[in-house]
This record gives C-alpha cells, sequence and structure tokens, in this order.
C-alpha cells in the first residue's frame, strides 16, 4: 500500500477555491458583464455623432449601389466598410440624394446603453434600423432596399379588373328556339 504524500496534495488557497468554484465563475462573469455595461454607457455616441455618421453611410451606400441590386452578403461586406471609412460626397448623385431627403426620415433613438438609427419612409412606416452606435462606434446596417428614392403607383383604380377579360370575336350564331320538356309519365308521348 501506497504512502499518502503530503508534499503533493496541497491544500488550495481561499482565491483559488474561488476561482474554481461554480459561485466564483459565476460572480467573475457577472462582474464582467457590469464592467462591460458601464463601459457601454459612458461611450454612447451622441445624436449628432449618430446623424452624421448614419449620412456618411447613407451616401456610401447610395454610390455603391447606382443602379445595381446587391444580395445580403454583398449588403453586409459593405456595411463593415462603410462603417470602417468615410464617403466622398462629392460623389453622390445630387438627384438621388434629393429624392432620399425627400421621402425618407431619419430618427435617432437614444437608449442605456447604445444609440440607434431608424429610417421612416412609405415602405417601412414603423421604421428600420440604418445603424447602431455602441462603444463609441456607429455600426451601419443600411441596406439599398430599405431607402425609397421615387414614388409610383402602387396600384390602379381600386374598379379596375387584375386580369382583362379575353376578348371574344367568334360569332357563335343565334341561340336555337328550345322548347321546354314537362314529363308526364309516358317519355314516348
Amino acid at each position: 500500500m501506497e504512502q499518502f504524500n503530503k508534499d503533493t496534495y496541497k491544500k488550495e488557497t481561499l482565491l483559488q477555491e474561488f476561482f474554481h468554484s461554480c459561485l466564483g465563475k459565476v460572480i467573475i462573469v457577472a462582474a464582467i458583464a457590469i464592467l462591460l455595461f458601464i463601459i457601454a454607457v459612458l461611450t454612447v455616441p451622441s445624436g449628432e455623432k449618430m446623424r452624421a455618421e448614419t449620412i456618411d453611410n447613407i451616401h456610401q451606400c447610395l454610390q455603391e449601389n447606382d443602379s445595381l441590386m446587391n444580395d445580403d452578403i454583398d449588403e453586409t461586406f459593405n456595411n463593415i466598410v462603410r462603417t470602417l471609412s468615410k464617403a466622398d460626397t462629392t460623389l453622390t448623385n445630387p438627384e438621388t440624394l434629393k429624392a432620399f431627403y425627400a421621402y425618407n426620415t431619419l430618427t435617432i433613438d437614444k437608449h442605456a446603453s447604445y444609440s440607434a438609427a431608424i429610417l421612416h419612409n412609405t415602405r417601412h412606416p414603423q421604421g428600420v434600423c440604418v445603424g447602431v452606435g455602441v462603444f463609441g462606434v456607429v455600426i451601419s446596417t443600411v441596406e439599398y432596399e430599405d431607402l425609397v428614392l421615387e414614388l409610383g403607383p402602387a396600384h390602379g383604380d381600386y374598379l379596375q379588373r387584375l386580369v382583362p377579360p379575353p376578348a371574344i370575336d367568334e360569332d357563335f350564331g343565334e341561340n336555337p328556339h328550345l322548347k321546354p320538356y314537362h314529363y308526364r309519365g309516358n317519355p314516348d308521348d
């Protein structure tokens, strides 16, 4: 039988026991989350910065999507690039920018730990998020399909038929004169 060696099995200190316990790990994660929340509250971008950065991102979106349809992967990649760069506003088409300001409204919603840029238009009357500001950075989430740049009729007249009736130009002749048949019990009569 082997003997118990006290040098190999040392008792853990109170701090080591705290780090290795489940409650200690929960308290550490909670402390990190509270610290991140406090930093987020202190670094929320101002309304002016949110508006300026979002308008800059919309300029870039209008420049990149001039008569070009992108899919979701392209929009996500473009939003990453827009977040990290600045637009050259001289390259934006003035008529397109004028249409953007005519048909879209940008509002900034401030929350405790972040800000949100909300775009309202006829396509999204409840609003769609086009930018999130957190930790002092404005992250672009604008997509070209969220912008309304022209208005047109959504439908025709209310009484207009959706499918017009087919044009019939065939003549089927006259209707034959039919006598009503009354059954009186004997079909041969």
